[in-house]
């Protein structure tokens, strides 16, 4: 039996996530999660073959979740509605064994858990290819301060939620704007959003 813990912050989609699994006779949902936090502390006591996980969730996104979860005995499949090159380029460099889109056939699902559960890969076709043309130019650093300023949060507050100096924020941001070849830090975060590097 594949043991599958589920990570998904819309509650009908986790709902219908964790049924459509459990209708395999050879796959169990083991657990179910609604934020990266839970889901890293359920897989930890858990201890699932298998952690299916959104992109973008409260508290810990599905990318920064594979980053401590891979490794031996346990394997992370993306599942997400964005189809960006870059979020797939992170998860490839982060580990993860599946990434699929949200709109795929429901049996794409249960045949992608039991891929990666025999140690292969399941990478949706149309994304596999684009994942190698641009590389994600931004620091973890870069990118937690650029994700923060891009939902208004002041250097004060960046400083004070990361345990920083606001010289060294300002030195992180000034990078990312740089990196970005943007204006400012509200064009560097929409345009590290839109190629999928926060």
């Amino acid at each position: 039996m594949i043991r599958v813990l589920v990570a998904e912050d819309q509650a009908m989609v986790l709902g219908a996530l964790s049924a459509l699994l459990d209708l395999e006779d050879d796959i169990e949902v083991i657990g179910r999660a609604r934020d990266g936090d839970e889901a890293l502390q359920l897989a930890e006591r858990l201890r699932p073959d298998v952690v299916l996980t959104d992109i973008e969730m409260p508290r810990m996104t599905g990318l920064e979740l594979a980053a401590r979860l891979v490794g031996p005995g346990m394997r992370v499949i993306i599942l997400t509605t964005f189809a960006r090159r870059g979020y797939l380029r992170r998860a490839l460099d982060a580990g993860v064994r599946g990434y699929l889109l949200k709109d795929a056939p429901a049996e794409e699902l249960a045949r992608a858990v039991r891929e990666v559960q025999a140690g292969g890969r399941a990478i949706s076709p149309e994304l596999a290819a684009e994942a190698w043309y641009e590389a994600d130019p931004l620091t973890d650093r870069e990118r937690q301060v650029l994700r923060l300023a891009g939902d208004g949060a002041s250097g004060a507050a960046i400083a004070a939620e990361l345990r920083l100096s606001e010289g060294t924020v300002r030195n992180y941001l000034s990078e990312a704007i740089s990196k970005l070849g943007a204006s400012n830090r509200v064009e560097a975060a929409r345009i590290a959003r839109q190629r999928g590097w926060l």
